[in-house]
């Protein structure tokens, strides 16, 4: 069997600067996103696991340690069950590399899905992520583990809140990505400032993105919107919180007449 891939590759020629995606259908008949990077390409499924595989029969690794995790939260009998729920409850150096790896798979995905507009794939990977670094945190063995992936949190909050804002523009329904991506800027503070890194929240790149949307989505909203900012406003200053009144006052200018 001829197993060059060089026809493949000059058949989808790799284009620099851009994500170069594509969705194709699969000898099985599922669905597979494709991506070309200059030296080939990456295939994935869209549904389950990118790469397909069902590690111990399951989804996915982080399927398999949450329902490990979830039976031995059940409360234990004997001085044996307690010993083994208490080893059984906490992730190895090893476990956390296996779920490292895995996240990066789903990574791949959520990237490629963006740029094909399927953002509630987006969301699910996101959110799915977003679980893998709180199970670090919470049930790692060694302390790096715990705090290894801490560092992505904002970018994979930033993406979950970019692709909300995005299939409620998809829908035509701009009042809902406004409150997605406040929602997101308020969820994106609040991880800057567990992190101890709350003065570097207003010049990071993912605060900057969401804000970039959000001021770009403000002329789109209805009429009524300009009348409930100016309402707000003026309660703000009777309540003396002159911070909120020039935030929404600010809201206000952005908004086209």
């Amino acid at each position: 069997m001829d197993q060059d891939l060089t026809p493949l590759l000059n058949d989808w020629a790799f284009q620099p600067g851009q994500i170069n995606v594509r969705l194709i259908e699969g000898l099985d008949g599922l669905a597979r996103v494709q991506v070309r990077l200059d030296l080939g390409i990456i295939q994935m499924h869209v549904n389950g696991r990118p790469d397909g595989e069902r590690p111990f029969n399951f989804p996915s690794l982080l399927d398999y340690f949450e329902s490990r995790l979830e039976e031995h939260n059940i409360e234990p009998e004997g001085d044996d069950d307690v010993e083994e729920a208490t080893e059984q409850q906490v992730l190895t150096p090893d476990d956390c590399k296996a779920l490292r790896d895995e996240s990066l798979q789903f990574y791949h995905r959520y990237i490629a899905l963006l740029v094909l507009e399927d953002y509630e794939g987006v969301v699910r990977d996101t959110n799915r992520n977003l679980r893998v670094l709180d199970m670090c945190a919470d049930h790692a063995a060694e302390s790096e583990d715990r705090t290894a992936l801490e560092q992505f949190r904002p970018y994979i909050l930033m993406m979950r809140a970019r692709a909300l804002a995005s299939h409620a523009i998809q829908a035509d329904e701009p009042k809902a990505a406004l409150l997605a991506l406040d929602a997101g800027l308020a969820t994106l503070r609040a991880c800057f400032e567990d992190q101890d890194r709350a003065d570097e929240f207003e010049s990071s790149s993912e605060a900057q993105l969401l804000s970039s949307m959000r001021g770009a989505l403000m002329p789109q909203l209805p009429v009524s919107q300009k009348a409930e900012l100016r309402h707000r406003m003026q309660e703000a200053i009777a309540q003396e919180n002159y911070e909120l009144a020039a935030i929404l006052r600010d809201e206000l200018r952005m908004l086209r007449d």
